[in-house]
């Protein structure tokens, strides 16, 4: 049943309306002519912005945060199944979705969704793509896991003709939505507290490729394994892209990269050169991205010079290899890589990148992420020339006393011969760096978490 209709508006709470991309929707809502209301735990800039527009949030989780007129209630996923308003819709009979769900009804309203998915790249494509459909003037609406400085945030209100949106596959999230346009950059073993393995992340990866119209088209990179025998009934157009791979139906030639490794290419197609472009973001990683992007972008008949300039306008977004300033002459940056294959690719870009000493803090993210890719991570992180270890931030899970930080930093030191410590706490590790850290070093702060406030303590 569809409960977000833009032809009529209603009454929606959100449950956690402090979330980035929450507020963001809250925000789109508004615009469209919904009453908005919501709560959170405590008052943000985010929250101050919302109430600026005449949206009443409440800090507080009570059954009376939810309005007598409440059409829908919309959640964010981090909310217990005991969250007191979440259990007062259900006593009222007031439809109660998820983030998801909303998405998924909102992608309704527009011609074109363009969801974009994968393992790794997913906020980086996204928002190539985004600015690209800026450059062409065709006002997107735009929803990116990361704060995109050229939208003013996560969420971007533009027309109906197109939208972009990031496309999370976790707890099959991605199957809630209605694309007609796709990308997926990667699929490797992720999330496997909620798929378990990797066969039942590529089956759920097919079922959101079947949500594609025939009208549509797949993008998606060449190096993922047997993607011809798990697309090959798909129903739309599938095209291919690489950065390495000349049989792709669109690759990279003629890399190159500056002496910051940021990338500039020739784009072909075939046998064909279709141009140049050049990046202002690190690594090979993005060229791949870049890539993909523009295969589609070229598919969907959108100018070649469109595409170079909204592809030099992307500078990153937040946490994706991010300069957050300099201590004491070292620069630092802080990345969200947590999976291995993210971080051996930040890392690699940082080596190029350039500097006396390269020093990386990574706090590992879920338990059962670590333990199922603890090799990979101790490996990873030799890439450095010294690394330090925090405490494993837990997110949603409970300590299954077989893993710690600790036990990476030894086999680190044991296996690789790096230079590695451990720390339990934030102030540990930022006493030692305010020590240690020299001018011309560079410093990445690497994790999901919160590992972001030892780079942003040291800044103070």
């Amino acid at each position: 049943m569809r409960y977000i209709d833009f032809n009529n508006p209603c009454h929606v709470h959100f449950i956690g309306i402090g979330g980035i991309s929450m507020s963001g929707f809250a925000k789109l809502l508004h615009n469209k002519g919904f009453v908005v209301t919501g709560s959170d735990m405590k008052k943000s800039e985010l929250t101050e912005e919302l109430e600026g527009l005449g949206i009443t949030c409440k800090y507080s989780c009570a059954p009376e945060n939810v309005p007598a007129d409440c059409d829908v209630v919309v959640y964010t996923a981090a909310i217990k199944a005991d969250n007191a308003e979440f259990l007062e819709a259900k006593r009222r009979n007031i439809p109660a979705i998820d983030r998801a769900g909303m998405v998924g009804d909102i992608m309704l309203h527009y011609k074109r969704n363009i969801s974009v998915a994968g393992t790794h790249g997913k906020t980086t494509t996204t928002s190539m793509m985004s600015l690209i459909l800026l450059e062409a003037g065709l006002d997107p609406t735009v929803s990116v896991g990361g704060v995109l400085s050229a939208i003013g945030g996560q969420v971007r209100d533009g027309g109906l003709g197109n939208m972009v949106i990031e496309s999370c596959e976790y707890t099959d999230s991605f199957l809630k939505f209605h694309p007609t346009h796709a990308i997926i950059t990667n699929i490797e073993a992720e999330h496997l507290d909620y798929f378990k393995t990797l066969e039942n992340e590529r089956a759920s990866y097919k079922k959101f490729t079947d949500l594609l119209p025939a009208d549509g088209i797949l993008t998606i990179e060449k190096g993922i394994p047997d993607y011809d025998a798990l697309f090959k009934d798909v129903k739309c157009p599938l095209i291919t892209y690489s950065a390495k791979d000349s049989t792709a139906d669109y690759y990279a030639k003629n890399i190159t990269y500056n002496e910051y490794d940021m990338g500039s290419f020739t784009l072909m197609k075939g046998e064909t050169s279709i141009g140049n472009i050049s990046l202002s973001v690190v690594g090979e990683h993005n060229v791949s991205n870049a890539t993909g992007v523009a295969a589609l972008a070229l598919e969907l008949g959108i100018a070649f010079t469109d595409i170079q300039k909204g592809l030099a306008k992307y500078t990153g977004t937040a946490r994706r290899f991010e300069k957050k300033g300099e201590y004491n002459g070292a620069l630092i940056i802080d990345d969200y890589a947590h999976h291995p294959t993210e971080m051996e690719a930040t890392l690699k870009a940082a080596v190029k990148y350039p500097h006396k000493k390269l020093w990386v803090v990574f706090q590992p993210h879920t338990y059962s992420r670590t333990i199922t890719f603890k090799d990979e991570i101790c490996k990873a992180l030799s890439l450095s020339d010294a690394a330090i270890l925090v405490d494993i931030y837990a997110a949603r899970e409970k300590d299954p006393g077989t893993i710690s930080s600790k036990m990476l930093a030894d086999e680190i030191r044991v296996k690789f011969g790096t230079e590695v410590y451990y720390f339990s706490s934030f102030e540990e590790a930022e006493k030692f760096l305010s020590e240690n850290l020299s001018k011309g070093d560079l410093l990445i702060t690497m994790g999901a978490g919160n590992v972001v406030n030892i780079g942003e303590d040291l800044l103070k």
